[in-house]
């Protein structure tokens, strides 16, 4: 009975989204049941509630009821008896990943176009239009987002959950806060694919409205793990103009539609080089290919980043970007949202 007390009291803290109080209080949270071997399950009401109040509510009741002690899995079963908003549209389904309403995977098809350096701004951005926001870093053999959030150290572990270290806004994981930095992570695949679901199920992430996740480049079997376990709800693909990098990124979009993952976009990163002395714009990596290839690929272009000191600078410095590149971040930010339901 101590489990369920304590799962009682973590909903307690929970406040209802149309006032009252906690869910506890206001009736939205009822029939729970804690078993002998941890597994919890509740009922939760959503009715009165829009899409998007409905699915945070429900990320962090299941946030709260996996944070207790004791708790193995928590069972979360939607209802909407009485009448529901006009705004609420389809129910919420069940996520994935317990307390997550949205995971995004960042890819590419090939190494060094940018893709970390994209996933975390494209994290910062989502953080300024008023998302909960993680970034987990799965690019297990070089991980990058220590250095893009300034983060050193390596991760506690608190209730045998490993603990995300917070950054400008966001949450944030890497196997580099979990290793020397100066070895090299030799692992083969399936190692590197266990680690990749550790990180995401047993990192006490919250409650989040979206999770985005950095992953290695290539097709091969932590993407594969992604896609088949976590089931991401798109995968925006990163690529540079060249043709050497196109063609990686079609085989990038073609690996995700062949497991069943939407393609949110492609983006065209290093597009353009503006010379701070005179002005004159060049293109050292070409000029559009990425968007005439997703025109192509039948897939939305979100946006073009341009090759600019400033991106680098904030990246080593464990910045986000600012002024103009920031701005075109904003708006692939606004693009993924509304094509994930966020």
């Amino acid at each position: 009975m101590a489990v369920k007390d304590d799962v009682m009291a973590a909903l307690a803290a929970v406040a209802d989204p149309a006032g009252g109080g906690s869910i506890a209080r206001t009736g939205r949270a009822a029939g729970l049941v804690v078993k002998p071997d941890g597994q919890a399950g509740l009922v939760l009401a959503v009715d009165g509630l829009d899409r998007t109040a409905a699915e945070r509510l429900q990320a962090a009741v299941e946030a709260a009821v996996q944070r207790v002690p004791g708790v193995t899995s928590a069972r979360i079963i939607l209802t909407a008896d009485r009448a529901a908003a006009p705004a609420a549209g389809a129910r919420p389904q069940q996520t994935t990943v317990p307390g997550i309403r949205k995971l995004v995977a960042v890819a590419s098809g090939k190494g060094g176009v940018g893709k970390s350096t994209v996933a975390a701004n494209l994290a910062f951005a989502l953080a300024r239009a008023g998302q909960s926001v993680g970034l987990l870093d799965a690019d297990i053999y070089g991980p990058s987002v220590p250095t893009l959030l300034g983060i050193s150290g390596r991760a506690r572990v608190e209730n045998d959950r490993l603990q995300p270290e917070t950054r400008h806004g966001i949450k944030a994981l890497s196997m580099g806060m979990m290793t020397d930095p100066n070895k090299a992570i030799v692992w083969r695949g399936p190692m590197a694919s266990a680690a990749l679901v550790q990180m995401v199920e047993q990192c006490d992430w919250g409650a989040l409205d979206v999770l985005v996740i950095d992953l290695p480049p290539g097709t091969g079997d932590v993407q594969l793990t992604l896609a088949q376990k976590l089931k991401p709800d798109g995968a925006l693909i990163v690529s540079t103009p060249q043709d050497l990098a196109l063609i990686d990124a079609r085989r990038a979009v073609a690996m995700f539609a062949e497991v069943g993952v939407r393609v949110l976009g492609v983006v065209e990163n290093m597009a353009g080089y503006s010379c701070p002395s005179c002005g004159h714009v060049s293109d050292p990596f070409g000029h559009g290919g990425a968007e005439r290839e997703a025109e192509v690929m039948g897939v939305p272009f979100l946006g073009r980043i341009p090759l600019q000191m400033s991106v680098r600078q904030a990246a080593d410095a464990g910045q986000p970007i600012s002024g103009e590149a920031a701005a075109i971040f904003d708006d692939i930010a606004r693009g993924v949202m509304i094509t994930v339901g966020l």
